[in-house]
Protein backbone atom coordinates (compact mmCIF):
# COMPACT_ATOMS: atom_id res chain seq x y z
CA UNK A 1 0.00 0.00 0.00
CA UNK A 2 1.44 3.43 -0.59
CA UNK A 3 0.85 6.03 1.53
CA UNK A 4 -1.02 8.81 0.70
CA UNK A 5 1.20 12.09 0.04
CA UNK A 6 1.40 15.58 1.60
CA UNK A 7 -0.68 17.93 -0.26
CA UNK A 8 -0.03 21.42 -0.68
CA UNK A 9 -2.08 23.40 1.23
CA UNK A 10 -4.01 25.21 -1.83
CA UNK A 11 -5.14 21.46 -2.94
CA UNK A 12 -6.63 20.70 0.64
CA UNK A 13 -7.83 24.01 0.26
CA UNK A 14 -9.69 23.61 -3.22
CA UNK A 15 -10.89 20.72 -1.46
CA UNK A 16 -13.10 22.10 1.08
CA UNK A 17 -13.77 25.72 -0.96
CA UNK A 18 -17.29 24.77 -2.30
CA UNK A 19 -18.43 24.22 1.38
CA UNK A 20 -18.01 28.11 1.51
CA UNK A 21 -21.19 28.35 -0.73
CA UNK A 22 -22.44 25.45 0.85
CA UNK A 23 -22.26 26.96 4.16
CA UNK A 24 -23.98 30.33 2.98
CA UNK A 25 -27.21 28.42 2.00
CA UNK A 26 -27.17 26.31 5.56
CA UNK A 27 -26.35 29.73 7.52
CA UNK A 28 -29.49 31.70 5.58
CA UNK A 29 -31.77 28.53 6.65
CA UNK A 30 -30.25 28.38 9.99
CA UNK A 31 -30.74 32.10 10.85
CA UNK A 32 -33.76 32.57 9.19
CA UNK A 33 -36.56 29.35 8.99
CA UNK A 34 -37.56 30.53 12.96
CA UNK A 35 -37.82 33.94 11.65
CA UNK A 36 -39.86 33.21 8.58
CA UNK A 37 -41.87 30.75 10.15
CA UNK A 38 -43.01 32.82 12.80
CA UNK A 39 -43.82 35.66 10.20
CA UNK A 40 -46.29 33.29 8.30
CA UNK A 41 -47.75 32.95 11.46
CA UNK A 42 -46.35 29.74 13.63
CA UNK A 43 -46.85 29.49 17.27
CA UNK A 44 -43.52 30.34 19.72
CA UNK A 45 -44.30 26.25 21.28
CA UNK A 46 -44.71 25.07 17.71
CA UNK A 47 -41.89 25.96 15.65
CA UNK A 48 -39.53 23.43 16.91
CA UNK A 49 -41.64 21.24 14.89
CA UNK A 50 -40.62 22.94 11.42
CA UNK A 51 -36.74 21.96 12.73
CA UNK A 52 -37.96 18.18 12.25
CA UNK A 53 -37.31 18.18 8.53
CA UNK A 54 -33.70 19.50 7.74
CA UNK A 55 -32.03 16.64 9.99
CA UNK A 56 -35.02 13.99 9.14
CA UNK A 57 -33.66 14.46 5.56
CA UNK A 58 -29.96 14.75 6.16
CA UNK A 59 -30.71 11.27 7.81
CA UNK A 60 -32.05 10.51 5.23
CA UNK A 61 -29.79 11.73 2.54
CA UNK A 62 -26.19 11.33 3.55
CA UNK A 63 -25.98 7.51 4.37
CA UNK A 64 -27.52 6.93 0.75
CA UNK A 65 -24.97 9.50 -0.79
CA UNK A 66 -22.36 8.07 1.04
CA UNK A 67 -23.05 4.38 -0.02
CA UNK A 68 -24.09 5.68 -3.40
CA UNK A 69 -20.47 7.23 -4.14
CA UNK A 70 -18.77 5.00 -2.71
CA UNK A 71 -19.49 2.58 -5.35
CA UNK A 72 -19.88 5.83 -8.52
CA UNK A 73 -16.68 6.15 -10.63
CA UNK A 74 -17.43 8.99 -13.80
CA UNK A 75 -15.09 10.68 -15.74
CA UNK A 76 -15.73 13.62 -12.99
CA UNK A 77 -15.41 11.80 -10.12
CA UNK A 78 -16.21 9.92 -7.27
CA UNK A 79 -18.27 12.82 -5.01
CA UNK A 80 -18.41 15.95 -6.91
CA UNK A 81 -21.08 14.75 -9.21
CA UNK A 82 -23.30 14.40 -6.20
CA UNK A 83 -22.18 17.79 -4.90
CA UNK A 84 -23.00 19.37 -8.34
CA UNK A 85 -26.39 18.09 -8.29
CA UNK A 86 -27.47 18.93 -5.01
CA UNK A 87 -26.11 22.07 -5.22
CA UNK A 88 -28.37 23.01 -8.44
CA UNK A 89 -31.48 21.72 -6.99
CA UNK A 90 -30.85 24.18 -3.62
CA UNK A 91 -30.22 26.85 -5.87
CA UNK A 92 -33.53 26.38 -7.22
CA UNK A 93 -35.29 26.08 -3.82
CA UNK A 94 -33.45 28.71 -2.55
CA UNK A 95 -35.39 31.10 -4.65
CA UNK A 96 -38.46 29.43 -3.90
CA UNK A 97 -38.32 28.93 0.17
CA UNK A 98 -38.49 32.80 0.93
CA UNK A 99 -41.40 33.56 -1.18
CA UNK A 100 -44.03 31.64 0.37
CA UNK A 101 -45.73 34.15 1.60
CA UNK A 102 -45.58 36.40 -1.24
CA UNK A 103 -48.15 33.52 -3.60
CA UNK A 104 -51.31 34.82 -2.26
CA UNK A 105 -51.76 31.21 -0.05
CA UNK A 106 -53.92 30.86 3.11
CA UNK A 107 -51.62 30.91 6.50
CA UNK A 108 -52.28 27.27 6.52
CA UNK A 109 -51.05 26.69 2.25
CA UNK A 110 -48.18 29.33 2.82
CA UNK A 111 -46.78 27.23 5.65
CA UNK A 112 -47.49 23.82 4.11
CA UNK A 113 -45.33 25.36 0.98
CA UNK A 114 -42.80 26.49 2.88
CA UNK A 115 -42.35 23.24 4.83
CA UNK A 116 -42.29 21.43 1.75
CA UNK A 117 -39.66 23.95 0.26
CA UNK A 118 -37.61 23.19 3.52
CA UNK A 119 -37.83 19.91 2.78
CA UNK A 120 -35.97 20.16 -0.41
CA UNK A 121 -33.75 22.56 0.56
CA UNK A 122 -32.36 20.98 3.23
CA UNK A 123 -32.24 17.29 1.28
CA UNK A 124 -30.19 19.25 -1.28
CA UNK A 125 -28.12 20.91 1.02
CA UNK A 126 -27.18 17.53 3.00
CA UNK A 127 -26.59 16.38 -0.85
CA UNK A 128 -23.85 18.45 -1.33
CA UNK A 129 -22.17 18.99 1.99
CA UNK A 130 -21.75 15.32 2.37
CA UNK A 131 -19.23 14.50 -0.02
CA UNK A 132 -16.37 17.52 1.10
CA UNK A 133 -16.16 15.34 3.50
CA UNK A 134 -15.68 12.41 1.86
CA UNK A 135 -13.02 13.89 0.10
CA UNK A 136 -10.78 14.71 2.64
CA UNK A 137 -11.20 10.95 3.67
CA UNK A 138 -10.75 9.13 0.72
CA UNK A 139 -7.36 11.79 -0.49
CA UNK A 140 -5.85 13.50 2.70
CA UNK A 141 -3.27 11.57 4.96
CA UNK A 142 -3.85 11.06 9.08
CA UNK A 143 -1.13 13.33 9.19
CA UNK A 144 -2.99 16.15 7.53
CA UNK A 145 -6.15 15.41 8.29
CA UNK A 146 -6.61 17.89 11.31
CA UNK A 147 -5.10 20.05 9.12
CA UNK A 148 -7.40 19.53 5.94
CA UNK A 149 -10.97 19.67 8.24
CA UNK A 150 -9.64 22.88 10.15
CA UNK A 151 -9.18 24.64 6.70
CA UNK A 152 -12.73 22.99 5.72
CA UNK A 153 -14.18 24.39 9.29
CA UNK A 154 -12.33 27.69 8.21
CA UNK A 155 -14.16 28.49 5.21
CA UNK A 156 -17.33 26.87 6.66
CA UNK A 157 -17.26 29.77 9.12
CA UNK A 158 -16.53 32.03 6.71
CA UNK A 159 -19.49 31.09 4.40
CA UNK A 160 -21.46 31.58 7.66
CA UNK A 161 -20.67 35.01 8.32
CA UNK A 162 -21.49 36.02 4.91
CA UNK A 163 -24.59 34.27 4.94
CA UNK A 164 -25.72 35.82 8.49
CA UNK A 165 -25.38 38.89 7.90
CA UNK A 166 -26.97 39.27 4.24
CA UNK A 167 -30.26 40.34 5.55
CA UNK A 168 -28.52 42.82 8.26
CA UNK A 169 -26.27 44.64 5.01
CA UNK A 170 -28.81 44.74 2.66
CA UNK A 171 -31.67 46.68 5.05
CA UNK A 172 -28.71 49.15 6.02
CA UNK A 173 -28.71 49.63 1.73
CA UNK A 174 -32.20 49.87 1.51
CA UNK A 175 -34.00 46.90 1.26
CA UNK A 176 -37.73 46.88 3.30
CA UNK A 177 -37.29 44.63 6.16
CA UNK A 178 -40.81 44.71 7.19
CA UNK A 179 -44.16 43.75 4.96
CA UNK A 180 -47.60 43.09 5.18
CA UNK A 181 -48.72 40.38 7.92
CA UNK A 182 -47.39 36.55 6.58
CA UNK A 183 -45.15 38.16 3.37
CA UNK A 184 -41.77 37.59 4.11
CA UNK A 185 -39.61 40.85 4.46
CA UNK A 186 -37.66 41.76 0.88
CA UNK A 187 -33.98 42.09 2.81
CA UNK A 188 -34.51 38.29 3.61
CA UNK A 189 -36.09 37.40 -0.09
CA UNK A 190 -32.84 38.94 -1.59
CA UNK A 191 -30.63 37.26 0.87
CA UNK A 192 -31.62 34.05 -0.31
CA UNK A 193 -31.19 35.09 -4.15
CA UNK A 194 -27.59 36.10 -3.62
CA UNK A 195 -27.05 33.10 -1.71
CA UNK A 196 -28.17 30.96 -4.40
CA UNK A 197 -25.64 32.63 -6.41
CA UNK A 198 -22.65 32.53 -4.90
CA UNK A 199 -23.32 28.85 -3.89
CA UNK A 200 -23.42 27.21 -7.57
CA UNK A 201 -19.86 29.73 -7.97
CA UNK A 202 -18.18 27.56 -5.43
CA UNK A 203 -19.26 24.54 -6.47
CA UNK A 204 -17.98 25.12 -10.17
CA UNK A 205 -14.91 26.29 -9.04
CA UNK A 206 -14.78 23.18 -6.95
CA UNK A 207 -15.24 21.05 -9.96
CA UNK A 208 -12.63 22.98 -12.10
CA UNK A 209 -10.23 22.41 -9.36
CA UNK A 210 -10.42 19.08 -8.20
CA UNK A 211 -9.31 16.41 -9.78
CA UNK A 212 -10.46 12.32 -8.12
CA UNK A 213 -8.33 9.62 -8.04
CA UNK A 214 -9.33 7.54 -10.63
CA UNK A 215 -10.15 3.34 -8.85
CA UNK A 216 -6.75 2.56 -9.80
CA UNK A 217 -4.80 5.38 -8.02
CA UNK A 218 -7.69 4.94 -5.02
CA UNK A 219 -6.86 1.39 -4.90
CA UNK A 220 -3.07 2.06 -4.55
CA UNK A 221 -4.02 4.25 -1.36
CA UNK A 222 -6.99 2.57 -0.09
CA UNK A 223 -6.05 -1.52 -0.45
CA UNK A 224 -9.68 -2.53 0.36
CA UNK A 225 -10.59 -5.54 -1.82
CA UNK A 226 -14.21 -4.69 -3.87
CA UNK A 227 -15.42 -7.56 -2.49
CA UNK A 228 -15.62 -6.09 0.97
CA UNK A 229 -16.39 -2.81 -0.48
CA UNK A 230 -19.77 -4.23 -1.54
CA UNK A 231 -20.64 -6.99 0.51
CA UNK A 232 -21.81 -5.22 4.02
CA UNK A 233 -24.66 -3.49 4.50
CA UNK A 234 -25.73 -0.44 6.72
CA UNK A 235 -26.45 -2.77 9.54
CA UNK A 236 -23.68 -4.40 9.13
CA UNK A 237 -21.67 -1.40 8.86
CA UNK A 238 -22.78 -0.41 12.01
CA UNK A 239 -22.60 -3.19 13.95
CA UNK A 240 -18.69 -3.09 12.59
CA UNK A 241 -18.06 0.01 13.46
CA UNK A 242 -14.95 1.23 15.40
CA UNK A 243 -16.08 1.76 19.16
CA UNK A 244 -15.01 5.44 18.67
CA UNK A 245 -17.76 6.18 16.01
CA UNK A 246 -20.50 5.42 19.06
CA UNK A 247 -18.65 7.18 21.85
CA UNK A 248 -18.29 10.36 19.49
CA UNK A 249 -21.75 10.09 18.81
CA UNK A 250 -22.69 10.37 22.38
CA UNK A 251 -20.98 13.95 22.39
CA UNK A 252 -22.67 14.62 19.31
CA UNK A 253 -26.12 13.90 20.81
CA UNK A 254 -25.91 16.89 23.37
CA UNK A 255 -24.04 18.75 21.27
CA UNK A 256 -26.49 18.97 17.74
CA UNK A 257 -29.78 19.35 20.49
CA UNK A 258 -27.90 21.98 22.03
CA UNK A 259 -27.41 24.40 18.71
CA UNK A 260 -30.85 23.05 17.47
CA UNK A 261 -32.27 25.25 20.37
CA UNK A 262 -29.73 27.64 19.71
CA UNK A 263 -31.01 28.25 15.96
CA UNK A 264 -34.98 27.53 16.94
CA UNK A 265 -35.22 30.21 20.02
CA UNK A 266 -32.15 32.60 19.59
CA UNK A 267 -34.44 34.73 17.63
CA UNK A 268 -37.16 35.21 19.59
CA UNK A 269 -34.42 35.27 22.82
CA UNK A 270 -33.14 38.20 21.32
CA UNK A 271 -36.44 39.73 20.71
CA UNK A 272 -37.65 39.22 23.80
CA UNK A 273 -34.00 39.78 26.30
CA UNK A 274 -33.02 43.20 24.24
CA UNK A 275 -36.50 44.51 22.48
CA UNK A 276 -38.50 43.41 24.93
CA UNK A 277 -41.10 42.11 22.14
CA UNK A 278 -42.96 38.87 21.14
CA UNK A 279 -44.33 40.42 18.36
CA UNK A 280 -43.60 38.49 14.98
CA UNK A 281 -45.02 41.26 13.23
CA UNK A 282 -43.88 44.29 14.60
CA UNK A 283 -40.77 46.21 13.38
CA UNK A 284 -38.71 45.19 16.80
CA UNK A 285 -39.36 41.70 15.88
CA UNK A 286 -37.87 41.95 12.39
CA UNK A 287 -34.79 43.75 13.86
CA UNK A 288 -34.05 41.16 16.22
CA UNK A 289 -34.21 39.29 13.17
CA UNK A 290 -31.13 40.77 11.85
CA UNK A 291 -29.57 41.26 14.69
CA UNK A 292 -29.59 37.44 14.92
CA UNK A 293 -27.42 36.77 11.65
CA UNK A 294 -24.75 39.98 13.05
CA UNK A 295 -24.75 37.36 16.23
CA UNK A 296 -24.48 34.51 14.59
CA UNK A 297 -21.86 36.39 12.07
CA UNK A 298 -19.82 36.77 15.63
CA UNK A 299 -20.15 33.42 16.38
CA UNK A 300 -18.80 32.12 13.12
CA UNK A 301 -16.01 34.28 13.58
CA UNK A 302 -15.35 33.67 16.83
CA UNK A 303 -15.30 29.74 15.09
CA UNK A 304 -12.84 30.91 12.47
CA UNK A 305 -10.11 32.28 15.29
CA UNK A 306 -10.95 29.47 17.33
CA UNK A 307 -10.42 27.22 14.60
CA UNK A 308 -6.72 28.18 13.69
CA UNK A 309 -5.99 27.66 17.91
CA UNK A 310 -7.55 23.74 17.62
CA UNK A 311 -4.32 22.48 15.73
CA UNK A 312 -2.01 23.91 18.53
CA UNK A 313 -3.45 21.80 21.46
CA UNK A 314 -1.78 18.52 22.17
CA UNK A 315 -4.18 17.25 23.58
CA UNK A 316 -7.37 16.77 21.41
CA UNK A 317 -9.62 14.95 24.04
CA UNK A 318 -8.99 18.62 26.02
CA UNK A 319 -9.05 20.83 23.27
CA UNK A 320 -12.67 19.05 22.42
CA UNK A 321 -14.04 19.10 25.91
CA UNK A 322 -12.66 22.95 26.77
CA UNK A 323 -14.51 24.62 23.45
CA UNK A 324 -17.86 22.52 24.81
CA UNK A 325 -17.61 24.19 28.33
CA UNK A 326 -17.04 27.50 27.03
CA UNK A 327 -19.43 27.20 24.57
CA UNK A 328 -22.08 26.44 27.42
CA UNK A 329 -20.83 29.35 29.20
CA UNK A 330 -21.68 31.39 26.39
CA UNK A 331 -25.31 30.20 26.23
CA UNK A 332 -26.14 30.59 29.79
CA UNK A 333 -24.90 34.26 29.61
CA UNK A 334 -27.45 34.77 26.59
CA UNK A 335 -30.54 35.88 28.93
CA UNK A 336 -29.16 37.66 31.30
CA UNK A 337 -27.58 40.57 29.02
CA UNK A 338 -29.86 43.34 27.61
CA UNK A 339 -27.64 45.30 25.33
CA UNK A 340 -27.33 44.32 22.01
CA UNK A 341 -23.71 44.64 21.57
CA UNK A 342 -22.83 42.92 24.44
CA UNK A 343 -24.74 40.14 23.45
CA UNK A 344 -21.28 39.72 20.94
CA UNK A 345 -19.47 37.83 24.24
CA UNK A 346 -21.37 34.75 24.53
CA UNK A 347 -21.69 34.14 21.13
CA UNK A 348 -17.99 34.43 20.66
CA UNK A 349 -18.05 31.64 23.37
CA UNK A 350 -20.95 29.61 21.43
CA UNK A 351 -18.42 29.94 18.17
CA UNK A 352 -15.53 27.96 20.00
CA UNK A 353 -17.78 25.25 20.69
CA UNK A 354 -18.96 25.66 16.57
CA UNK A 355 -15.06 25.11 15.59
CA UNK A 356 -14.51 21.80 17.90
CA UNK A 357 -17.62 20.22 16.65
CA UNK A 358 -16.86 20.56 13.07
CA UNK A 359 -14.01 19.21 13.32
CA UNK A 360 -12.82 17.20 16.32
CA UNK A 361 -15.71 14.75 15.26
CA UNK A 362 -14.13 13.93 12.65
CA UNK A 363 -10.77 13.54 13.08
CA UNK A 364 -11.71 11.20 15.20
CA UNK A 365 -13.94 9.16 13.82
CA UNK A 366 -12.19 9.13 9.90
CA UNK A 367 -8.71 7.80 12.11
CA UNK A 368 -10.70 4.60 13.62
CA UNK A 369 -11.89 3.98 10.16
CA UNK A 370 -8.94 3.44 8.64
CA UNK A 371 -8.77 0.00 7.17
CA UNK A 372 -12.43 -0.69 7.20
CA UNK A 373 -13.28 0.58 3.75
CA UNK A 374 -16.56 2.00 2.89
CA UNK A 375 -15.59 5.53 4.44
CA UNK A 376 -18.28 7.31 2.57
CA UNK A 377 -21.42 4.84 3.98
CA UNK A 378 -19.55 5.29 7.27
CA UNK A 379 -19.78 9.34 7.17
CA UNK A 380 -23.00 9.11 5.91
CA UNK A 381 -24.05 6.60 9.19
CA UNK A 382 -22.33 8.70 11.29
CA UNK A 383 -24.04 12.12 10.06
CA UNK A 384 -27.03 10.29 12.31
CA UNK A 385 -25.06 11.52 15.16
CA UNK A 386 -26.07 14.80 14.08
CA UNK A 387 -29.96 14.33 12.99
CA UNK A 388 -31.03 11.81 15.17
CA UNK A 389 -30.11 14.66 18.69
CA UNK A 390 -31.68 17.47 16.32
CA UNK A 391 -34.82 15.56 15.16
CA UNK A 392 -35.27 14.28 19.29
CA UNK A 393 -34.64 17.87 20.22
CA UNK A 394 -37.58 19.30 18.10
CA UNK A 395 -40.41 16.91 18.89
CA UNK A 396 -39.46 18.04 22.63
CA UNK A 397 -38.78 21.61 21.82
CA UNK A 398 -42.36 22.82 22.62
CA UNK A 399 -42.68 20.73 26.12
CA UNK A 400 -38.54 22.27 27.10
CA UNK A 401 -40.06 25.49 26.67
CA UNK A 402 -43.48 25.10 28.73
CA UNK A 403 -40.85 23.63 31.13
CA UNK A 404 -38.77 26.58 31.29
CA UNK A 405 -41.54 29.46 31.58
CA UNK A 406 -42.38 29.91 27.84
CA UNK A 407 -39.60 32.16 27.53
CA UNK A 408 -37.25 31.73 24.48
CA UNK A 409 -34.50 32.97 26.26
CA UNK A 410 -34.34 30.39 28.75
CA UNK A 411 -33.88 27.60 26.40
CA UNK A 412 -30.47 29.36 25.53
CA UNK A 413 -29.39 27.98 29.38
CA UNK A 414 -30.97 25.02 28.49
CA UNK A 415 -28.76 24.83 25.26
CA UNK A 416 -25.45 25.89 27.76
CA UNK A 417 -26.22 22.50 30.39
CA UNK A 418 -26.32 20.19 26.64
CA UNK A 419 -22.64 21.45 25.93
CA UNK A 420 -21.73 21.04 29.44
CA UNK A 421 -23.16 17.22 29.44
CA UNK A 422 -21.33 16.81 26.36
CA UNK A 423 -18.10 17.82 27.13
CA UNK A 424 -17.97 15.40 30.01
CA UNK A 425 -19.34 12.81 27.87
CA UNK A 426 -15.59 13.78 25.35
CA UNK A 427 -13.50 12.16 28.59
CA UNK A 428 -14.59 8.51 27.18
CA UNK A 429 -13.30 8.77 23.85
CA UNK A 430 -10.08 6.85 23.29
CA UNK A 431 -7.82 8.36 20.62
CA UNK A 432 -5.62 6.74 18.32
Amino acid sequence: MKTKPNLPFWSLWNLSFGFFGVQIAYALQSANISRIFATLGADPHNLSYFWILPPLMGILVQPIVGTLSDKTWTRWGRRIPYLFVGAAVAVAVMCLLPNSGSFGLAVSAAMIFGLIALMFLDTSINMAMQPFKMLVGDMVNEEQKAKAYSIQSFLCNAGSVVGFVFPFVLTWIGIKNVAEKGVIPDSVIWSFYLGAAILILCVIYTTLKVKEWNPQEYAEYNPVSEEKEDSANWITLLKNAPSTFWKVGLVQFFCWAAFLYMWNYTTGAIAEVVWDTTDPVSEPFQEAGNWVGILFAVQAMGSVVWATILPQFKNTKFAYAISLVIGGIGFAMVPFLHDQYLQFIPFLFIGCAWAAMLAMPFTFVTNALQGYGHMGAYLGLFNGTICIPQIVAALCGGLVLSLVGHHQSTMMIVSGVLLVIGALCVTVIKNK
